[in-house]
């Protein structure tokens, strides 16, 4: 029997090779086994008041990349988040079944609190209530989730347990987190992180334009080179090396360690080669986005139709949570 499956990304920018080896290559997987509903989440963005005129762009970025990395929208249901207006009402109702004490403990809460006190509204502390609809709207078995969200996702557990338990009922199963295993890829930042992010500033997009590959990677953080046979790689050449195994060929990536484990790598040669490969790797993803993105036919046939089988989910949880709650 297929699982339910549910994930979603907020439209702030453009995808980057950590995000499509570190998830969208699991994602593309995981639509051929189970029954999976990947959204773009534009009214999560709003808690942080984006800039209006580029919100739409931002949302059409996203879905040309998922689609051009590889999601199907004849095996998987793609969606942008607000076209589902059931998630606003289960957002409703959910938020009474959540109490401030816990929402204010929220680590996320906290922290986005801390760091912009002029905007801590009332959407930024319902965040995870708003989180869990778009789960429970799917009745989900199961969530891909990284470390910092995993508090999210054991709080839309409570909240699925507390609603059973309030109207004694086993409606809403307790989505577990989804768990790539040794298949989940971890590419690391150009800058020596361990973390390949937006914020970090040291990522490579799959948008990015050759030219622009090319500076980064020449920009990578690097040293005056090895000295001893066999001497131990620090972290951040370790990085580059990650990387190539990624976009590399498995002889390229061997020519390269010998050189380091006879001290004789030329950093750059090493950056030149990782550049040609990560242009190579990127080239097709980036040309399918741009084509997908110049097609607006196109795209607003896979939002509808992503839209109206969202809706007949997301429909039956509501019909179902009204019922419950005595609601007529």
């Amino acid at each position: 029997m297929q699982k339910t499956v549910v994930s979603g990304i907020r439209p702030t920018g453009n995808l980057h090779l950590g995000n499509y080896y570190g998830a969208m290559v699991n994602f593309i997987k995981m639509q051929e086994e189970n029954r999976c509903f990947f959204f773009i989440a534009d009214w999560h963005s709003l808690t942080t008041h984006p800039d209006p005129t580029m919100l739409h762009s931002n949302v059409k970025n996203v879905l040309a990349e998922y689609i051009a990395c590889g999601l199907d929208p004849q095996k998987a249901t793609i969606y942008i988040q607000s076209d589902i207006k059931e998630i606003a009402e289960l957002y409703l109702l959910l938020n009474m079944h959540a109490y401030l004490g816990e929402l204010e403990k929220t680590v996320s809460f906290k922290d986005k609190a801390r760091k912009n006190p002029n905007n801590v509204n009332a959407g930024l502390l319902t965040y995870p209530v708003l989180m869990a609809t778009d789960i429970l709207v799917h009745n989900a078995d199961f969530v891909p989730v990284g470390k910092d969200q995993e508090q999210h996702l054991e709080m839309t557990r409570n909240y699925a347990q507390r609603f059973n338990n309030k109207y004694g009922t086993d409606f809403f199963t307790l989505p577990q987190p989804f768990n790539f295993g040794q298949e989940l890829i971890k590419i690391p930042g150009l800058d020596g992180s361990g973390k390949m992010g937006k914020s970090e500033g040291n990522a490579i997009y799959l948008i990015d334009e050759p030219k622009d590959i090319e500076k980064k990677v020449k920009r990578a953080l690097t040293d005056s080179g090895v000295t001893e046979f066999n001497q131990p790689k620090p972290d951040y050449i370790e990085n580059l090396f990650t990387i190539m195994k990624v976009v590399s060929s498995p002889d390229v990536v061997q020519h390269f360690d010998d050189l380091w484990n006879r001290a004789e790598i030329r950093y750059g040669d090493l950056k030149k080669q990782l550049a040609e490969d990560i242009i190579k790797t990127t080239a097709p993803i980036r040309s399918k986005i741009n084509d997908i993105k110049a097609n607006d036919e196109f795209l607003s046939r896979i939002i509808e139709e992503g839209a109206d089988k969202a809706r007949q989910s997301a429909s039956k949880t509501i019909k179902e949570v009204r019922k419950l709650m005595g609601v007529r």
